[in-house]
């Protein structure tokens, strides 16, 4: 199956619409049964709307907006024939006007849930809130994660992380985590995922084929002093599951820029 992640940026970058349209475009092309997707905004003050019936909430959900970049990324994928399930929650105020937060869209029903990370529990501030859903896949039952994390620090993401554990060990299902985690390939924090019991390999390590490595390239919001390549963004699985391919997509050589990062594309199976 395959599945992927990517930081979107959204409404940040030049001509979002357009690059909206180019993402769905080729989403639409792969088949691809899971997706993570951070940096997912709303204007804070934009009309609340009636999200479809692919839309799966939260218990507790803050309001989709007409403008939620996940909603019209849903809709544009239906107008091409190609309809996911999806979830979104609400993170944090992002540039003072956005309500950011995260989104996971399937193609089968989602059983979501969400939980502040962080030390920092308010909205208003940096707060990190992780999307996990619950749902069922061509490799059976999945736990899946789209995580936006803090840099590296002991109030940062080592907490985060250590709360993240916490939050999953008890899990049944096998773990699938995507997403930007701020803390490049090789770091102690990297090293502390692998670690950690809940057993996962970072797919990149264990691919059979690799396209690509990198996802941040420059300079960008949040690593505004980088002069290297990154790798930041990430897909960890279960040790169970064979890593056939993994390649960097939307990197400004075979697909466009359409974000301050790159997107990662993995396909595995068990």
């Amino acid at each position: 199956m395959k599945v992927m992640t990517l930081n979107t940026h959204s409404w940040m970058e030049e001509n979002p619409l357009e690059k909206l349209t180019q993402i769905a475009e080729w989403i639409a092309k792969q088949e691809i049964e899971i997706i993570a997707l951070q940096e997912i905004n709303q204007l804070i003050d934009s009309p609340a709307i009636t999200p479809n019936q692919y839309f799966c909430p939260l218990d507790e959900q803050a309001p989709i907006h007409e403008d939620n970049f996940a909603y019209l990324l849903v809709e544009e994928l239906a107008k091409l024939g190609v309809h996911y399930y999806w979830s979104w929650t609400y993170a944090h105020i992002g540039y003072d006007i956005y309500e950011e937060g995260l989104a996971i869209l399937a193609k089968n029903p989602l059983q979501p849930a969400a939980f502040i990370a962080s030390i920092e529990q308010d909205p208003k501030k940096l707060a990190r809130k992780q999307l996990v859903a619950r749902l069922t896949s061509s490799v059976g039952g999945l736990t899946v994660l789209s995580g936006h994390y803090s840099w590296a620090g002991e109030d940062g993401f080592s907490y985060e992380w250590q709360q993240t554990v916490d939050y999953l060990k008890a899990e049944t299902n096998p773990l699938l985590f995507m997403g930007d985690f701020n803390n490049p390939a090789d770091t102690k924090e990297h090293q502390a995922i692998l670690a950690s019991p809940l057993q996962l390999n970072d797919a990149f390590l264990v691919a059979q084929a690799k396209q690509g490595e990198h996802t941040v390239v420059k300079a960008i919001d949040g690593w505004s002093e980088n002069t290297q390549k990154l790798r930041i963004d990430y897909v960890f699985l279960d040790e169970m599951f064979h890593v056939k391919q993994y390649k960097v997509i939307f990197d400004g050589i075979k697909q466009p820029m359409v974000s301050d990062h790159a997107g990662v594309l993995v396909e595995f199976a068990k």
